[in-house]
């Protein structure tokens, strides 16, 4: 087995270069998709029936995801409507109105934030109205906003998602260029067999189980190197800090490593041509990644026979597992369902493969 890996690692320093290509096309699509979480979004807004929008319009800038920008109505709603901007909002003395041309993540996150101000301005209008001294209420309320006397913080519960535009892109595509990766090492087990190469390994005193492993497991850790050769380019090339859990990342991509490898090999007992093999890989990386999540969230999809299926596909799970992980912060007892979904996953196709590799003679 040590012989195997030593010459494949050899191999592979020889000739890196589909590596690195998709190492770099990987961290180039995560950014520039990921890139709107690094500048605010504009929202145009318009005042009605106020003549304090500006003051209004520079308190709710001081959010660190929204920039509402300040506008005549036909102006925010000619923006809408050609598609310019996705939402803007008429604000008012002590309420506000939404205009948006489809239900997305950024108008919920929009409407909870106008909510939330506006819930907060009534509420000091009432005690500045109330108080004897409106000077010293104002200072009070200041002084206690900065400094709480009961600090309050709020646990997500498990129905909440949790959404972060770069890590959600960054996850995505590492998970679905990593299936490449992965997918074009263990194909060389096809190859060799075409080539009698793999007769000549059998012959030898090398076990079928060394045979295997010494393949998979350079497989395994072409993927795992890719994987955190992304990871750290972010982390410390664009300054994404991931909520402080980058640690979790080391041991979440393990499982759906061992799942993806898997695949790979049932996909290779499955076909009869390394050509077949190489037709079928984008087919089944780029259906995996649109039900699994990698393209988009989860939360958003409506349909009830596509989140069925994503049920069936290691891609869901390894994005649960990093969301979870590092977004939400999630310990070990929260992530073992995800973890042993996709061990179960791995286990029945590295079995069933193996098998169909063994029993078909090319």
């Amino acid at each position: 087995m040590k012989g195997i890996l030593w010459g494949k690692f050899r191999k592979f320093l020889r000739r890196p270069g589909s590596f690195l290509i998709t190492a770099i096309i990987c961290a180039v699509f995560a950014y520039l998709l990921g890139s709107s979480s690094f500048t605010k979004v504009e929202i145009p807004v318009f005042a009605k029936d106020t003549v304090e929008a500006e003051e209004i319009v520079e308190e709710l800038n001081e959010s660190d995801s929204f920039q509402f920008k300040l506008l005549s109505e036909k102006a925010t709603l000619e923006q809408i409507e050609e598609g310019k901007a996705d939402l803007g909002a008429a604000l008012e003395d002590d309420s506000y109105t939404i205009y948006q041309a489809a239900e997305t993540e950024t108008s919920m996150a929009v409407h909870r934030y106008l909510e939330e101000y506006y819930q907060n301005h009534s509420k000091q209008a009432q005690i500045f109205s109330s108080a004897q001294d409106k000077k010293e209420a104002e200072r009070k309320v200041a002084e206690i906003s900065e400094n709480p006397l009961l600090p309050i913080k709020f646990a997500k519960s498990q129905e909440e998602s949790s959404y972060d535009q770069s890590l959600q892109a960054l996850f995505g595509f590492t998970l679905f260029f990593s299936i490449y990766t992965v997918a074009n090492t263990v194909v060389e087990i096809l190859r060799d067999k075409q080539n009698g190469i793999w007769d000549r390994f059998i012959l030898s005193s090398t076990s079928k189980t060394q045979l295997y492993l010494g393949h998979l497991l350079f497989s395994f850790l072409l993927g795992y190197l890719q994987i955190m050769l992304i990871f750290h380019i972010f982390k410390f090339g664009t300054g994404v800090d991931f909520n402080g859990n980058f640690a979790v990342v080391f041991g979440a991509v393990i499982p759906y490593l061992y799942a993806i490898v898997a695949l790979a090999i049932l996909l290779t007992g499955l076909v009869k041509t390394v050509s077949q093999f190489n037709a079928f890989i984008p087919l089944i990386a780029v259906s995996f990644a649109m039900l699994g999540g990698a393209y988009w969230p989860l939360e958003i999809v409506t349909s009830d026979f596509l989140l069925l299926l994503s049920k069936f596909v290691p891609v869901t799970y390894g994005m649960e597992l990093l969301k979870k992980g590092v977004i939400d912060g999630a310990g070990p007892m929260e992530l073992l369902y995800p973890v042993g979904i996709l061990l179960l996953m791995g286990t029945l196709m590295l079995g069933i493969g193996i098998r169909l590799i063994e029993r078909r003679h090319i």
